[in-house]
């Protein structure tokens, strides 16, 4: 197949430490989330197995009560806000513009400010461990357990600090993807012709959009209650803390469809691909994504059926945690229905596409119990809420990721990872993921509690944790095998073809890795398979005209001192007001640097 790189000599590349600080390159800024998200999912990795090792036999002496208050809220914290977020942000910053057809994003120094925001946030919330104690409230930060009076510590203050940074990073990435999407398209590429990926990258950003400003509202008053005495959830001065619990699940219910939803969006490239036949049911697949995101905004106050909320609200949340399955439902049957009948390629990313379908229905299952107020009242704070999130979240977004990590690897390298190594990645990872949590569900009606850092014998919990410990060392094993075949692979040159796969979408008509303008021409989009609908109507990529001039906008440093100024605003907060003074200059000096910077 011709393709649309090639007759035309390409834009000079940068390299260098100074061309990454300075980057707004969307290949680049995308390669730098996910290598930073993958950093982070070694480090949860690693807070989660130190829980495991602690629980592994009854009365464990591996760290103490308020280590372990502190790694599982790090964990979870990292893993949601810190790995997998930023794992999903950087397969969007990379194939959103070559999925539509564009040369970049629509505001490529946001994009990069993005970045730059995340990584602040990120280092101030990992800081806390050596700054005088992490957060240790859980992820959730429920209050009064998390106001001043319990949690006199500085731990809280880095919670708030960092996820207000970490919120802005994902409202500018939104923003800026929303409106790629929205403007940016090749000729021909109508809304019902976009890749499915593009649909669900559109759906995560509204979500974000729409739910992030009240997360924020949430923080502000828990950050006022903890530093200026004010009583937003204080009962005896006129608060509520069932209100906290409101405003977080508010954004918490969306963040978990943020989360899983860029791996539905992975599937839906790869089992096309994989089963070489066209994605069965395009349509229902669109529209069941857009009803999560809506449906995903109702459905809050399931995670609040213990609190007393009366009867008519448990009725009609869960009517609608039980609607919500049903759109989830039917993209299931949809990828079953493309595999159908399928001549289908078993490779590493088919592997971890199919397991996703099956350890994802697994959790799914467990959540719509959870719609029942009754049945939810035995499980809530028990080990069996803990396995249906885990695999929700390991047994869904990470093995859709892993999928994804190897379906666009040589598109993104030029390297094809070594398939051997891969498939005992695999392997080890669903092995280990099933080890580790499917037991948590007998542990959970065995009556384990969440968040307990010990036990005593003879309660019937000793097999079970031992069991879940072995599996986590297991992941642990398949994670090191990956890093391995990562490194090893990108020691190679750089053989892999364009389009190994013979995949269908735009991105696959560049070279691996694309060029910094990533098309000398912007390809026409005839069909919602556009490389496959060329092949079968023998139509060629057109040639770019002769001495075309294609304007990429260059690097800039003020999205890196932008950021810093952010983090200096950030750290004033958790110690003096003079650094957010400063700080605080710092981001209007960039700003008056942005706007004066010449883009030619």
């Amino acid at each position: 197949m011709a393709t649309a790189v090639g007759a035309l000599a390409h834009t000079e590349e940068h390299s260098g430490l100074w061309s990454w600080l300075t980057t707004v390159d969307h290949k680049k800024i995308g390669a730098l989330y996910g290598i930073t998200g993958f950093l982070f999912f070694l480090l949860g990795g690693a807070e989660a197995v130190a829980i495991r090792t602690q629980l592994a036999v009854p009365n464990g002496t591996v760290v103490d009560a308020a280590r372990f208050n502190e790694l599982f809220t790090m964990h979870a914290l990292t893993m949601i806000f810190l790995a997998i977020m930023p794992m999903g942000a950087a397969f969007f910053n990379y194939f959103i513009p070559l999925q539509i057809g564009a040369r970049d994003v629509a505001f490529p120094r946001l994009n990069a400010l993005s970045y730059w925001v995340f990584l602040s946030g990120a280092v101030i919330l990992t800081s806390s461990f050596f700054l005088g104690g992490a957060p240790d409230g859980g992820w959730f930060a429920y209050v009064p357990l998390t106001g001043k009076q319990y949690s006199p510590g500085t731990g809280l203050d880095f919670y708030v600090v960092g996820l207000m940074v970490l919120g802005l990073s994902s409202l500018l990435a939104s923003l800026n993807f929303a409106v790629t999407i929205i403007n940016m398209r090749a000729p021909g590429m109508t809304l019902m012709r976009m890749p499915v990926y593009m649909w669900i990258a559109l759906v995560v950003a509204f979500l974000l959009i729409l739910s992030l400003p009240v997360l924020t509202v949430g923080l502000i008053q828990l950050l006022f209650d903890r530093k200026f005495g004010t009583n937003f959830f204080t009962p005896g001065s006129g608060g509520d803390p069932i209100l906290w619990q409101h405003i977080f699940w508010i954004f918490g219910h969306p963040e978990v469809y943020v989360l899983i939803l860029p791996a539905m969006g992975i599937v839906s490239e790869v089992l096309p691909v994989m089963s070489r036949k066209p994605l069965f049911g395009y349509s229902a697949i669109v529209f069941a994504s857009a009803s999560i995101g809506v449906l995903g905004f109702g459905v809050w106050a399931h995670h609040m059926f213990t609190t007393g909320l009366g009867t008519v609200p448990q009725v009609v949340f869960s009517a609608s945690t039980m609607a919500i399955g049903v759109p989830t439902g039917i993209k299931i049957f949809n990828w079953l229905g493309t595999m159908y009948g399928g001549n289908i390629r078993f490779v590493t990313a088919t592997y971890f596409a199919v397991a996703f379908i099956a350890t994802f229905t697994i959790g799914g299952i467990s959540g719509v119990m959870h719609a029942s107020p009754s049945v939810d009242a035995q499980h809530q704070d028990s080990y069996f809420v803990v396995a249906h999130l885990h695999y929700v979240l390991f047994g869904g977004a990470i093995m859709g990721i892993f999928s994804g990590i190897f379906y666009w690897f040589p598109k993104m390298t030029g390297r094809l990872l070594d398939e051997a190594t891969g498939k005992l990645t695999f392997w080890l990872m669903f092995v280990g993921l099933n080890l580790t949590f499917f037991p948590m569900h007998f542990l959970g009606l065995a009556g384990m509690p969440r968040r307990i850092y010990t036990y005593d014998a003879g309660l019937g919990w000793e097999t079970w944790n031992f069991v879940a410990t072995i599996g986590a060392y297991t992941i642990a094993a398949s994670v090191l095998v990956f890093v391995v075949n990562f490194l090893m692979t990108m020691r190679k040159p750089r053989t892999a073809p364009d389009n190994p796969w013979d995949g269908a979408t735009l991105e696959w008509a560049t070279s691996s890795p694309p060029p910094e303008h990533d098309f000398d021409v912007i390809p026409p989009v005839h069909d919602r398979d556009p490389l496959w609908y060329m092949r079968d109507h023998n139509i060629a990529m057109p040639a770019p005209p002769e001495h075309q001039h294609i304007h990429m906008p260059p690097p800039s440093y003020f999205p890196l001192i932008m950021g810093l100024g952010v983090a200096m605003m950030a750290i004033g907060v958790l110690s003096t007001f003079a650094i957010t003074a400063l700080g605080i200059v710092v981001v209007i000096y960039s700003t008056w640097g942005w706007v004066l910077e010449p883009t030619d």
